[in-house]
């Protein structure tokens, strides 16, 4: 299955808080917000969402192609995605501008307040798909995670006009997107991933009721934290899987993207959607036990193990047979 995913390449800066940030809330007073925290540790890190989602698929044994902008400073993060089976061939390096940059500082509750610098994803709209395919071939599938929303909407427009399978996921940009921008980025998406808040905010930014939103993709996707995922779709399907026992709760960032990259990979296995959501669900587990969101590490024995643990050893002969 040859899939593309298209989305942000960045640098993580990821920092601690030993407190909570709600003690510092005032109700009634949010209007008007100063706060400074003092943060305990500072770690920089390889991340942004499609790198974080095509590494977990490289890990898992597939060969996605990154379709991403990245900044001058590339090479090294190049040479990374590429020994971990990432095709970043097709990748558009800017000349001027560095990698985007994301900043983090995460609470004692994994609570986390963000910024990111778009850097060299904002040519991200310069880049255009049909060429990639005609040396690639025809993609199975675009994953379109968050990047500069332009690209974003072109890369969805692309996949209907051609009657390519895509996965829609605004996530960290839906805030920034208007509620048209969202229709136009879903409307006939075989998969659609996003957040408890994320399906409430595109709710509320569309006007779409839930049941709308759900009868423009095939697939719905919605991830529900601690308490794992489910699968639905306008037909009547549902499925829902919890997440297996973490070892820690280390660091949350990169957890949905991580659950993509292992949903994505069961379904180019051809594995049910219960299966794939499970896949998601342990590879975001690793995540979160690990500072960084591409920093775990497993054999294949361990993952089958630990799945087995999980979910049952029905379910991991499933997906041993395709682990390399």
């Amino acid at each position: 299955m040859k899939i593309g995913v298209a989305g942000s390449v960045g640098l993580d800066h990821l920092m601690t808080f030993s407190g909570k940030f709600t003690d510092s809330l005032v109700a009634g007073s949010l209007e008007k917000v100063s706060l400074s925290f003092l943060v305990d540790s500072l770690d920089v890190r390889r991340g942004g969402c499609a790198a974080n989602i095509a590494f977990g698929m490289g890990v898992l044994g597939l060969n996605p192609i990154l379709i991403a902008a990245v900044g001058k400073d590339w090479a090294d993060y190049d040479a990374w995605l590429s020994r971990h089976g990432v095709d970043t061939s097709h990748a558009l390096v800017s000349t001027t501008l560095h990698t985007a940059h994301f900043v983090v500082t995460t609470d004692q509750e994994l609570n986390q307040i963000a910024s990111f610098f778009p850097g060299a994803m904002s040519e991200a709209r310069n880049i255009e798909l049909s060429p990639i395919m005609q040396k690639v071939g025809r993609l199975d599938m675009m994953v379109i995670s968050p990047d500069d929303p332009e690209a974003m909407l072109r890369h969805s427009e692309v996949c209907r006009q051609q009657g390519i399978a895509f996965a829609a996921d605004p996530s960290q940009q839906m805030a920034r997107m208007t509620g048209e921008e969202i229709k136009l980025l879903i409307e006939g998406a075989a998969y659609l991933f996003l957040n408890e808040y994320e399906l409430a905010l595109a709710m509320q930014k569309t006007g779409w009721t839930d049941r709308e939103i759900l009868e423009r993709v095939k697939y719905r996707v919605v991830t529900l934290g601690s308490k794992g995922a489910k699968v639905e779709s306008a037909a009547g399907e549902f499925v829902q899987v919890g997440c297996p026992k973490e070892k820690s709760k280390t660091d949350p960032t990169g957890v949905g993207d991580s659950f993509r990259s292992g949903f994505i990979a069961g379904l180019a296995w051809g594995l049910s959607h219960e299966r794939c959501a499970q896949l998601g669900a342990l590879i975001a587990t690793y995540v979160i036990e690990t500072l960084g969101t591409q920093e775990y590490r497993f054999t294949s024995s361990e993952f089958v193990a630990r799945f087995a643990e999980a979910y049952g050893k029905t379910a991991a002969d499933e997906i041993s047979q395709h682990l390399k």
